[in-house]
């Protein structure tokens, strides 16, 4: 477990290789830098919220509380944070989870699986472990770490300026793709070759990524011709994994792994899926609207995060979360999901035990919350992430309004920001990470 570190003081950025989602949300990548603005925002340390406990018309828009959480404000091209949006104002904060450490432990567990099944994995017997993935958006940072993190871990990524290229391969079927290389793996004395047959974002035709038939489309694709190739399945996250497994993979006995530990794909290790990772979402969606209603109270804004609240509520920094005060950011941290613990993973709706005691509401007032979720279909944060949501919410004493995007366009959202007077504080979770001031106009 990484050694803890105090959430008040300021760290330095550090370099880390490259990433809400399902869509998930996330640590910047490897070849990410903040802005120089995050150097003269040092100031914006954690240890404080501003005291907002007044009435919604008292309040400035641009002074009430905001949260960025699964989408960190970025550039889409070179990853570096958008520190403007990340300190609007001294209650602006994100929430998503620690992108690197969880891609380096889903690459690690696709690698695990073959070391302990290898006499049985390569079907065709050909001494190649081909594998083929679902990458789900190639400018989010989740989606490059991910693909990174899988890349890394069976030796098949290729560097370019010093980071791992994580570019969509198209078809490689004969390994002369220049994106990635054969890797290679000796288990019990015997050679295999490791080789990405195929890779493609999975978008639709109106702009929507992450999109789970797209996936479930591309393996039939992939299937009908190299299927007897096609040793593993990965995938960026559960909902295009999981349509892979029902539409391919499944009925083939062909492992495969996916990213959120969705309750369908939790359920479906029992049926031969080959694991997930858990990106600890309960205690992301406690943390999204914790920091708010800490703002909101006018409280030590690690008050039931890092420091247990008169509740009861606390989290363990280094294992449940970190925190980057440079950044402005809280990270869940990741756990692997396999058959070996994925029964203690069934409901992925179940509120964290040590985060699940209910605020006195004579202190902690009810409050209204604007929160939009970017696409109504996406699978994580509809399925696993709304729901605990919807649960903390009343722990908190949270009038919650949810907005639900069409995954395409902000204005679909924004549009529905039309009086940010009629609201407490905001939880904002954009279409695309570069977009963060089509928000924060509408605020000023």
């Amino acid at each position: 477990m990484k050694k803890r570190a105090l959430s008040l003081m300021l760290v330095a950025a550090t370099a880390i290789s490259l990433s809400a989602c399902g869509g998930g949300g996330s640590k910047p990548a490897s070849d990410t830098k903040t802005s120089s603005a995050a150097k003269s925002n040092t100031a914006a340390s954690a240890s404080k919220t501003s005291s907002v406990a007044q009435t919604t018309g008292e309040v400035e828009n641009a002074k009430k509380p905001l949260v960025w959480f699964n989408r960190q404000p970025s550039s889409s091209a070179t990853g570096e944070l958008d520190m403007a949006a990340l300190s609007f104002n001294e209650n602006t904060y994100y929430v998503g989870f620690n992108a690197t450490q969880g891609a380096e432990l889903q690459g690690k567990m696709i690698k695990d699986y073959i070391e302990k099944n290898a006499d049985m994995i390569d079907r065709n017997g050909d001494g190649v472990i081909g594998y083929v993935l679902a990458i789900g958006d190639v400018g989010h940072n989740d989606s490059i770490a991910r693909t990174r993190g899988v890349r890394s871990a069976l030796g098949t990524a290729v560097e370019k300026d010093g980071n791992i290229v994580s570019d969509p391969v198209g078809t490689n079927t004969d390994g002369s793709a220049t994106v990635v290389k054969d890797g290679e793996l000796e288990v019990g004395g015997k050679k295999f070759k490791v080789r990405e047959l195929a890779s493609q974002e999975m978008k639709t035709a109106a702009g929507a990524t992450w999109d789970a038939p797209t996936a479930g489309n591309a393996v039939g694709t992939w299937s009908a011709s190299f299927g007897e190739q096609i040793d593993i399945v990965a995938s960026n996250n559960d909902g295009m994994g999981m349509a892979m497994f029902n539409a391919w993979s499944k009925e083939q006995k062909v492992p495969t792994f996916g990213y959120d530990a969705n309750s369908d794909a939790v359920a479906a290790i029992g049926d031969g899926y080959g694991g997930t990772i858990s990106q600890h979402a309960d205690v992301q969606a406690y943390l999204t609207l914790r920091v708010l209603r800490n703002a909101l109270d006018g409280v030590d804004v690690n008050t039931g995060i890092s420091t247990a609240d008169e509740a009861g509520n606390v989290l363990k920094e280094g294992e449940d979360y970190e925190y980057n005060a440079e950044q402005r950011s809280y990270y869940a941290l990741n756990l692997a999901v396999t058959a070996d613990n994925y029964q203690n993973f069934l409901d992925a709706t179940v509120p964290f035990a040590p985060v699940a005691k209910q605020l006195d509401a004579a202190k902690s007032p009810e409050k209204k919350v604007w929160l939009n979720i970017y696409n109504s279909a996406d699978n994580f944060l509809g399925a696993t992430y709304q729901p605990l949501l919807q649960k903390y919410d009343k722990l908190l004493n949270l009038n919650v309004e949810y907005i639900a995007g069409d995954g395409q366009t902000e204005s679909n959202i924004t549009n529905r920001l039309g009086n940010p007077s009629e609201y407490d504080a905001f939880a904002i979770n954009m279409v695309k990470t570069d977009n963060a001031a089509s928000y924060t106009a509408l605020l000023k």
